[in-house]
């Protein structure tokens, strides 16, 4: 038995696009722990959000790795950003499948919290932060699934992929855990 309902597999949806544009009621930055903007997803979400974000994040005193922060999402169709830090790869050894697997947790309690129905993710800690792709999208997949069977109130989770390889990758895994669909 797994440890997920069938209806939380019908709730996710995995696209190639740019997350910047997703037409949601939040996006996940895979942030720094300074939440200050950087390069990857970081860079793109705070110039495609103007200036106010940059500003709102001075004052949230950065972030843990595995928790998340919320702001607002200024210029993004997002209503909200939340962002979160996820593990720099060390090994496997350090903990970082755990803490990449708070990283989902923490953004969906906030998601949660706000009253968000609709989120998209990026491949968290698997771009600069080199976390194995397939191990990082097993973990996001399973964190989802069953958060989801647990939250109805979440209607949609989109895992928003920059490249056709993280695409084909993230496709495989959604279709393994939950099956032809």
């Amino acid at each position: 038995m797994t440890e997920w309902s069938p209806q939380a597999c019908k709730k996710i949806a995995v696209v190639q696009g740019d997350i910047t544009r997703e037409q949601v009621d939040a996006i996940v930055n895979a942030a720094n722990r300074s939440l200050l903007g950087g390069g990857g997803v970081d860079g793109a979400i705070h110039r495609a959000a103007g200036p106010e974000l940059l500003e709102e994040c001075r004052r949230l005193g950065g972030c843990p790795t595995g928790q998340a922060k919320i702001t607002r999402g200024y210029r993004l169709p997002a209503k909200w950003v939340i962002h979160t830090v996820g593990p720099v790869w060390r090994g496997g050894a350090h903990g970082e499948d755990q803490l990449l697997a708070s990283c989902y947790r923490s953004s969906l309690d906030l998601a949660v919290e706000k009253g968000v129905r609709r989120i998209a993710f990026p491949a968290i800690s698997t771009g600069a932060y080199r976390f194995p792709l397939e191990r990082a999208t097993r973990i996001a997949v399973r964190e989802v699934l069953r958060f989801l069977s647990e939250h109805p109130g979440i209607e949609e989770v989109r895992f928003v992929c920059f490249d056709s390889g993280t695409y084909t990758v993230y496709r495989k895994v959604v279709e393994e855990l939950c099956g032809e669909r």
